[in-house]
């Protein structure tokens, strides 16, 4: 069958490429004619880069698998399917007392995909990775074998599939632990600081007493507003608020040119700014609301153009950030690139049992750029050099362009992934990295 397959991104986009459903793949495993890098695992295409990609292979598109299997609604333990949407679970999931333990910033991934990427989330001080509530699943190797995989039960493959990329089989099922809460809304502190030194003094002062945390920074902002921006302290709420689609409006088609241009980002930022100063203070949100904002613009990433965007997410050591992370940003106006979300937050030293888990005990940086070819690969390429000066990462299912020196410099044990990988499944991703001498 064809599907539309292309990442977030939209750099490298395949449109109604061939793919097979995860039984057809299943079934050619057990027939056991697989070929090297015939296949890849696709869930809703939610990564920014390359690694949902493969142009070598066929991807399997995981959205068919879809049901939640289980739910005991005492312990909060659930049993899905890898393709069930994180939006329509939490949907699910309402009255019960029950939330995700840690979402992103979409409700459009899968959970799949969530256990493939080991994602992190506004909590990842306190909660750590999503990987740290998977309590177990069952992986289908293309030598036709099902494996269930705990930290108990073949704990190497457990390890290696969080945060594999999709690498080391198809998942068929994936037990979690939900997390308790009073409610699904969320009571949110909004506080405004006018510098980098601002934000880092108050994360070390309010990130402990919040589950969430995230800061929102002015990107444009030179002299002596550089570095200001708004800090983001949430909670879950007692009282529930009504339930709401979350979807606003969105971007019918591909403008022909890039809309978030230096200008009209100058122009939001100020109005966000200034709407940030004038809700200073705590009020009740909704879930979607407080960690999905961009999720009520539909298909917004078409607002950077028909050449995509690049995103780079960075993790820098505590004792490095404050000196690593104006420079990036510094860097950025000396390219004269504008960044429509720029997004810093705190990790925690909640280790994850995944075995290529980009989160560490730092602090992380998110920047978007338009993709303007050589201009904007050599902004890049200048902000992974300040990240290896800072001893820190490029997190890779956000990355659609860094070197297999980068890679592999940010993930010292991508060897232990590559031996327990399935050979029968490659990504561009893992292709251009860590298959790359």
């Amino acid at each position: 069958m064809n599907v539309p397959i292309s990442s977030f991104g939209r750099v490298d986009s395949f449109i109604n490429r061939a793919a097979v459903s995860p039984y057809e793949a299943i079934a050619h495993f057990k027939a056991s004619n697989t070929v090297a890098g015939q296949f890849l695992p696709f869930g809703n295409g939610r990564s920014y880069g390359d690694s949902c990609l493969t142009r070598s292979g066929l991807h399997i598109d995981m959205r068919g698998m879809n049901l939640v299997i289980s739910l005991n609604v005492e312990t909060g333990v659930l049993t899905a399917e890898p393709g069930v949407i994180l939006g329509d679970l939490i949907a699910q999931l309402r009255g019960t007392g029950w939330f995700p333990p840690v979402v992103p910033g979409t409700q459009f991934v899968t959970l799949g995909g969530a256990l493939a990427n080991d994602i992190h989330g506004k909590n990842h001080h306190g909660k750590g990775t999503f990987g740290n509530h998977v309590l177990s699943f069952i992986l289908a190797r293309s030598d036709g074998s099902l494996i269930k995989c705990s930290q108990t039960e073949n704990a190497d493959l457990f390890a290696a599939t969080i945060g594999g990329m999709g690498l080391t089989g198809i998942v068929t099922e994936l037990t979690i632990q939900l997390a308790k809460v009073s409610a699904h809304a969320v009571r949110q502190r909004t506080i405004p600081f006018g510098s980098l030194d601002g934000y880092f003094d108050l994360i070390e002062t309010t990130s402990d007493n919040h589950e969430y945390a995230v800061a929102w920074i002015d990107q444009l902002a030179t002299g002596k507003n550089f570095g200001r921006g708004l800090m983001l302290l949430g909670d879950h709420a007692g009282d529930e608020l009504p339930a709401k689609n979350g979807l606003k409006f969105g971007v019918p088609f591909q403008p022909p040119v890039n809309v978030l241009n230096g200008l009209s980002l100058k122009l939001f930022n100020s109005a966000y700014n200034w709407a940030g100063h004038l809700k200073s203070g705590t009020q009740t949100v909704s879930a979607q609301s407080f960690f999905f904002p961009l999720d009520a613009v539909k298909n917004w990433n078409r607002l950077y153009g028909p050449r995509g965007l690049y995103q780079h997410q960075s993790v820098i050591p505590l004792g490095a950030s404050r000196e690593i992370i104006p420079a990036m940003l510094r860097a950025t106006h000396d390219a004269s690139e504008a960044s429509f979300l720029t997004v810093l937050k705190k990790f925690g030293d909640v280790k994850s049992p995944g075995l290529l888990s980009f989160p560490r005990l730092g602090h992380t940086l998110t920047l978007d750029f338009p993709n303007r070819g050589s201009r904007t690969l050599t902004l890049l390429n200048k902000l992974d050099d300040l990240v290896l000066a800072g001893g820190a990462a490029v997190n890779p299912y956000k990355d659609a362009r860094m070197s297999s020196a980068m890679f592999k410099a940010s993930f010292a044990n991508w060897q232990a992934l590559e031996h327990l990988r399935d050979p029968a499944i490659v990504s561009d991703f893992w292709t251009r990295t860590a298959l790359t001498h």
